[in-house]
């Protein structure tokens, strides 16, 4: 025979598995979901060295480099090369620039991989005055030995 007290427990102790399975169940949607959406921020060096399946979505980031861009005729195609000083990606990108955009400046691009031509970028984030780069792109930089701040180059 069945106490009162253990109908409860066991009650509660079904709630609280129920509950914990629905949880589960419902981060494992969450993290599903959002899997599409995340995006890495890798530098050109990292690009190469890593296997990134074909069309994963990545930001790049790094400096554009010196005498890579060029404008299609349909003056909406921007093709543009990103280096970390190691590495060098080729770019395409069809839409408006950042006014700041430029060759030697910093920027983040946000597209995705293809193995068989230019990464295809379809957002481009240019920094916002001579001070300011993402933080993940100034470290990347300074890794590899490029990266130099403003205020040192004014001390040289």
């Amino acid at each position: 025979m069945t106490t009162r007290a253990g109908k409860r427990k066991k009650k509660r102790l079904y709630l609280v598995l129920t509950s914990m399975t629905v949880l589960v169940l419902a981060v494992g949607l969450v993290l599903t979901a959002l899997q599409d959406s995340i995006s890495l921020f890798v530098d050109p060096t990292e690009l190469k060295e890593r296997n990134f399946a074909d069309g994963q979505r990545i930001r790049l980031g790094g400096l554009v480099a010196e005498e890579s861009f060029s404008k299609d005729a349909d003056g909406l195609t921007y093709h543009f090369d990103i280096t970390d000083g190691a590495e060098t990606v080729s770019v395409v990108y069809k839409g408006s620039l950042p006014d700041l955009f430029r060759e030697g400046q910093g920027v983040v691009v946000e597209g995705s991989i293809n193995q068989h031509g230019p990464f295809v970028a379809t957002e481009v984030l240019a920094k916002h005055d001579e001070n300011y780069m993402p933080k993940e792109v100034v470290d990347s930089l300074k890794k590899r030995g490029v990266f130099r701040h403003a205020e040192e180059e004014e001390s040289i």
